[in-house]
């Protein structure tokens, strides 16, 4: 894989014979940046690459930075002997020495338009090299997190250039120190060259070109959106889920009310109960007076008739239904033996107050009015 970086130059000077000659920081150690696509890695946004120092400073990593051609511009392949004289300006000699965490090496611009571009502010310059990536993640000694390490480094040219990527600080002629430049780029090495100074990131599957510190920007504001996305995919899906309790608690709860609603009889359904219960009470009375019909339901009430005439025993062990039958044979021997039907007038007229039997049918109907408004009122049975 071949890349791209910024190199640090200083102390240049114009010989005699007119060549120029300088000094540049090539190569250093350390954690760099790259877009995830710019390795072979599109699935990854950001991708951490350490240089450890027994890469950088090993002898054919130094080696290999010496006697290497300069070139106006980055070419759009590698330098090899075929394309050498077209591409080549200068070159570096052999004096690759450590300085602190980076490597320098001299170099010689020899070509006089070369040389007329650096006199006229083309100052920059920009390491091509070649590696091998380890995609061994891991943690530099200083604890920084990696996920892949350069191995095998080999320059292969030096390029003059309009803009490196370490921005104006990597300046011909500029003898302060600096900190080596932007996190390095990839490059085809058929067809394309990329920005000297710029490293691409993918923001919503578009890419942009930015510095390192820009793209460390956009990589936390993404992280942020999508940390915001989440929360509030949460606290809707949270909402949603409260909100069909709640609609299930109100579905409950109408229910409930409308199965109560079902028991409160209307004004004539009441009314119709109420006729029933009366003459159902003036037959027992007629049967046998004594009989005690309050709190009674209206299948107790015949039972207790029947037993009350025939005895316990023509009670026990009967179903409702026989009972039933048996209540209506005695209403019937009763209405045999008197001038009328009472049930068939107690049906037919309604109560009448009088003395007698009419005085306790009338005091049955109120019973049976109080008990019934009481079953609909449990709180007040009592």
């Amino acid at each position: 894989m071949q890349f791209v970086d910024a190199a640090q130059i200083a102390g240049t000077r114009l010989r005699a014979d007119g060549t120029l000659v300088a000094d540049a920081r090539v190569a250093r150690t350390g954690i760099q940046l790259y877009a995830g696509h710019e390795v072979g890695k599109p699935e990854m946004s950001v991708v951490r690459v350490y240089r450890p120092a027994e890469e950088v400073f090993s002898v054919d990593a130094r080696a290999s930075f010496a006697h290497r051609p300069l070139t106006n511009d980055h070419p759009k392949e590698l330098v090899t002997a075929a394309n050498w004289k077209a591409l080549a300006v200068g070159h570096t000699v052999d004096e690759v020495t450590i300085d602190g965490n980076r490597l320098r090496v001299p170099l010689l611009v020899s070509d006089s338009a070369a040389i007329e571009d650096v006199q006229g502010g083309k100052q920059e310059l920009s390491a091509g090299y070649t590696c091998n990536l380890d995609w061994t993640a891991g943690t530099t000694p200083e604890g920084e997190s990696f996920d892949a390490v350069q191995r095998d480094i080999r320059a292969n040219h030096i390029a003059i250039v309009q803009r490196g990527r370490a921005g104006s600080e990597c300046r011909i002629g500029d003898a302060d120190l600096h900190t080596w430049g932007a996190a390095p780029l990839t490059i085809d090495q058929k067809d394309q060259t990329m920005p000297d100074n710029l490293r691409t990131v993918v923001v919503d599957g578009l890419s942009v070109q930015t510095t390192d510190q820009g793209a460390q920007a956009i990589e936390k504001l993404t992280k942020d959106r999508d940390d915001a996305r989440k929360a509030l995919s949460d606290a809707q899906a949270e909402h949603a889920k409260a909100l069909a309790a709640k609609d299930a608690d109100l579905a409950k709860k109408d229910a409930a009310l409308d199965a109560e609603k079902a028991k409160v009889l209307s004004d004539a359904d009441l009314d119709k109960r109420v006729a029933a219960r009366a003459a159902l009470v003036t037959v027992a009375k007629a049967i046998a007076k004594d009989v005690k019909t309050d709190g009674l339901s209206d299948a107790g009430i015949r039972k207790a008739v029947v037993t009350a005439v025939l005895g316990d025993a023509a009670v026990a062990g009967k179903a409702e239904a026989y009972i039933d039958a048996r209540f209506e044979i005695l209403a019937e021997d009763a209405a045999k033996k008197g001038s009328t039907d009472p049930f068939r007038e107690a049906a037919a007229g309604g109560l009448r107050t009088s003395d007698g039997a009419d005085k306790a049918a009338s005091d049955a109907y109120a019973q049976m009015v109080k008990d019934m408004q009481s079953a609909h009122h449990p709180a007040q049975a009592n």
